[in-house]
C-alpha cells in the first residue's frame, strides 16, 4: 500500500528490471482482471505494476464524488511512481485505465516513457457510455437495499482463482454508496485530454481496439491512433481475447515494450494503417 492525499493506494509488482509498465483496470473492476497479462509480460523480463485506483480492488473507497475524477486517478498514478522511485514507466490500461493513462500523460509527460491504451473511451463512445452508466448510478442510489442484499451474498460466493470473473464478483461485492462515489466522480470529470493535448504526446503508444463493443468503439482507437503522432493501432478480435487467448496481443504489447526501452519506436512506422 501505498497513502497519498488520505487514500491507501493497493499496488504490486510482477517482475523486476528497468522496462517499467503501469497498468490499470477498467471501470469498477481491479488488478485481478489484468493479473496474468502482468505474470505473463514479468516472465519476458518487464517489470509490470499492477494499482487499483481508487474505489476499487483493494484500495480504499472514499465516498466523495471528488476522489473519483479521472484527473484525480491520474495524479495518483503519478506519485505511485514517485514511491517506487521509478523516474518514468511506461503507463497503460484497459477503458478507464487507458483513459488516466491518457490524462497523466497530459500532466505529466516526462514521466511517461510510452502508452498502452485498450479500449479507450473517447468522443464516439459518449452516448454509450452515458446510456450505460447514468441509470446504473440511479440504480446505486435508489435501490440500496436490493445493491447491499446483492453485495452480501457476492462477498460469500468463492472465488474462482481466475482474474476477469473474480473481478465482476468483486463488484458485486461493493457497498452501493461506493459504487455511486466513483461514477459521479467519472462522469463529473474529465475523461480524457483535449484533441490538442493528444496532438502534441509526443510519445510512442500502442492501441489496442476492438469491433463488438458501443462503449468502446473501435472508431476511438482508429482516432487516437491516428491523432497521437507516435501510435500504432492493433485490432483485437474481441474485448475478451487478451482475457481467455492471450498469446497474440501478449507478444504485441511485449514487442512495444522492448521497442520503446530499447528507443526504436519511430513517428512514422507506428501510425495505423
Amino acid at each position: 500500500m501505498v497513502e497519498t492525499s488520505g487514500v491507501d493506494l493497493y499496488y504490486e509488482v510482477h517482475g523486476s528490471g528497468p522496462r517499467v509498465l503501469l497498468f490499470m483496470h477498467g471501470i469498477l473492476l481491479d488488478s485481478d482482471m489484468n493479473r496474468r497479462l502482468a505474470s505473463d509480460l514479468a516472465a519476458r523480463g518487464n517489470r509490470v505494476v499492477l494499482l487499483d485506483l481508487p474505489g476499487h480492488g483493494r484500495s480504499s473507497k472514499p465516498r466523495r464524488a471528488s476522489h473519483h475524477r479521472m484527473d484525480t486517478y491520474a495524479r495518483h498514478a503519478i506519485t505511485l511512481l514517485d514511491h517506487l522511485e521509478v523516474d518514468q514507466a511506461v503507463l497503460g490500461g484497459v477503458s478507464l485505465g487507458g483513459n488516466v493513462s491518457l490524462l497523466a500523460a497530459a500532466q505529466t509527460p516526462e514521466r511517461v516513457k510510452g502508452l498502452i491504451v485498450e479500449m479507450p473511451v473517447l468522443e464516439w463512445a459518449l452516448p454509450a457510455a452515458a446510456v450505460t452508466f447514468v441509470p446504473m448510478l440511479f440504480a446505486v442510489h435508489y435501490a440500496r437495499p436490493m445493491v447491499r442484499r446483492t453485495a452480501s451474498i457476492a462477498r460469500h460466493l468463492p472465488r474462482t482463482g481466475y482474474g476477469p470473473i473474480d473481478s465482476l464478483l468483486n463488484v458485486c461485492s461493493s457497498d452501493p454508496d461506493e459504487l455511486a462515489a466513483v461514477l459521479h466522480g467519472i462522469l463529473a470529470g474529465p475523461i480524457a485530454p483535449t484533441v490538442d493535448q493528444r496532438s502534441a504526446m509526443d510519445i510512442p503508444a500502442l492501441v489496442i481496439g476492438h469491433r463488438v463493443d458501443r462503449i468502446h468503439p473501435f472508431h476511438d482507437a482508429e482516432q487516437l491512433a491516428r491523432r497521437l503522432p507516435r501510435a500504432r493501432l492493433v485490432e483485437a478480435t474481441s474485448m475478451l481475447e487478451l482475457r481467455l487467448h492471450p498469446e497474440r496481443l501478449t507478444t504485441e504489447i511485449d514487442d512495444f515494450l522492448v521497442s520503446v526501452w530499447d528507443g526504436s519506436t519511430g513517428a512514422v512506422d507506428q501510425k495505423a494503417g
